[in-house]
Protein backbone atom coordinates (compact mmCIF):
# COMPACT_ATOMS: atom_id res chain seq x y z
CA UNK A 1 0.00 0.00 0.00
CA UNK A 2 1.37 3.23 -0.81
CA UNK A 3 0.99 5.26 2.42
CA UNK A 4 3.94 7.60 2.16
CA UNK A 5 4.21 11.11 0.41
CA UNK A 6 7.33 12.50 -0.78
CA UNK A 7 7.64 16.26 0.52
CA UNK A 8 8.93 17.21 -3.09
CA UNK A 9 7.14 16.08 -5.69
CA UNK A 10 4.11 14.63 -3.70
CA UNK A 11 4.11 11.28 -5.26
CA UNK A 12 2.51 8.78 -2.72
CA UNK A 13 5.07 5.27 -2.61
CA UNK A 14 6.05 2.45 -0.10
CA UNK A 15 6.63 3.44 3.39
CA UNK A 16 9.73 0.57 3.09
CA UNK A 17 11.29 3.20 0.75
CA UNK A 18 11.07 6.48 2.59
CA UNK A 19 14.43 8.15 2.27
CA UNK A 20 15.00 11.52 4.63
CA UNK A 21 18.18 13.93 4.70
CA UNK A 22 19.23 11.29 7.70
CA UNK A 23 20.50 9.37 4.69
CA UNK A 24 23.38 11.91 4.26
CA UNK A 25 25.70 11.33 7.70
CA UNK A 26 27.19 8.25 5.67
CA UNK A 27 28.54 10.48 2.90
CA UNK A 28 32.16 11.73 4.27
CA UNK A 29 31.46 15.32 2.67
CA UNK A 30 29.98 17.61 3.09
CA UNK A 31 29.79 16.83 6.85
CA UNK A 32 26.60 16.36 8.21
CA UNK A 33 26.19 19.35 10.43
CA UNK A 34 26.65 21.44 7.18
CA UNK A 35 24.13 19.57 5.70
CA UNK A 36 21.24 19.31 8.06
CA UNK A 37 22.11 23.58 8.21
CA UNK A 38 21.64 23.83 4.66
CA UNK A 39 18.24 21.98 4.54
CA UNK A 40 17.05 23.41 7.04
CA UNK A 41 17.42 26.91 5.24
CA UNK A 42 15.31 24.82 2.85
CA UNK A 43 12.73 24.32 5.41
CA UNK A 44 13.10 20.35 5.46
CA UNK A 45 14.06 18.69 8.50
CA UNK A 46 15.57 15.40 9.23
CA UNK A 47 12.34 13.59 9.42
CA UNK A 48 11.05 14.88 6.14
CA UNK A 49 10.24 11.95 3.29
CA UNK A 50 11.51 11.93 0.28
CA UNK A 51 11.11 9.46 -3.03
CA UNK A 52 14.14 8.35 -4.34
CA UNK A 53 14.61 10.53 -7.57
CA UNK A 54 14.02 13.69 -5.27
CA UNK A 55 16.44 12.31 -2.75
CA UNK A 56 19.32 12.08 -5.19
CA UNK A 57 18.37 15.73 -6.69
CA UNK A 58 18.86 16.85 -3.02
CA UNK A 59 21.91 14.92 -2.99
CA UNK A 60 23.51 16.96 -5.84
CA UNK A 61 22.16 20.21 -4.87
CA UNK A 62 23.67 19.90 -1.69
CA UNK A 63 27.14 18.69 -2.52
CA UNK A 64 27.31 21.25 -5.32
CA UNK A 65 26.52 23.99 -2.48
CA UNK A 66 29.20 22.68 -0.58
CA UNK A 67 31.53 22.93 -3.47
CA UNK A 68 30.93 26.68 -3.82
CA UNK A 69 30.61 27.45 -0.30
Amino acid sequence: MKNAQCKKCLRKFNEKDIYTIQQFQYRKKPPYDWTREFFKTLEIGEWDSFCENCIMEYSKISTEAWRND
